[in-house]
């Protein structure tokens, strides 16, 4: 697996104008295809009178899913620099659309390419990008005299607790850089005299 990628740190909108043409770029998260084309449909129906509504995402931490359309520009002008720009900036898990309201004033496929590539790169520098990093899940069980100075000293030493669950024993779950399970196991049994049970779990990302 990818250790970390960067995506969209918030849906946003950024528009620039361009020889009377207006681009308006809108950037979201997207965690699947599902919601990627949920976003490129209600951005639709924001803008009904818009001529175009190109359009690229990338999914997959290792961007294994990417898709592009020009939407009616001519092929290769919008979607694919649109897609590049994100691939360019590391970019994955996000979805972006660019509608053009046309001013009259044809800009040719070299103004095209730059105009879409453009307000993607400016929209991505105005909303901003976060890194998330690979994590190794694990679940450490206490009993409840313990667990509340635990969980302190978890959040204390930057680790990253995800969930804390009550039962006969407390569970809490933790996301751990590969490179830390076996310092923080020891650490673990150092911290608790042996008295909590540490179990390793699956991968997930998280905030870096």
């Amino acid at each position: 697996m990818t250790e970390q990628y960067r995506t969209v740190a918030r849906e946003g909108v950024h528009e620039i104008e361009i020889s009377k043409s207006r681009f308006i770029c809108a950037l979201a998260p997207a965690a699947t295809e599902e919601e990627a084309q949920a976003f490129i449909a209600r951005i639709r129906k924001e803008h009904p009178t818009a001529r175009h509504h190109c359009f690229a995402y990338v999914l997959g931490a290792d961007g294994s899913v990417q898709k592009a359309s020009d939407d009616g520009e001519p092929g290769g002008t919008a979607g694919v620099p649109m897609l590049q720009m994100l691939l360019r900036r590391e970019v994955r898990y996000a979805v972006a659309v660019v509608t053009r309201y046309f001013g009259g004033v044809k800009l040719g496929a070299g103004g095209l390419i730059r105009a879409y590539g453009g307000v993607v790169g400016e929209a991505l520098d105005v909303l901003g990008t976060v890194t998330r990093q690979r994590f190794r899940l694990a679940s450490v069980t206490v009993d409840h005299q313990r667990a509340g100075k635990l969980e302190n000293d978890l959040r204390a030493t930057g680790r990253a607790v995800r969930e804390v669950s009550y039962g006969a024993e407390v569970r809490i779950e933790v996301g751990l850089p590969e490179a830390d399970v076996e310092g923080f196991r020891a650490w673990l049994a150092d911290i608790t005299a042996g008295a909590a049970r540490f179990e390793l779990g699956g991968e997930a990302y998280g905030d870096a």
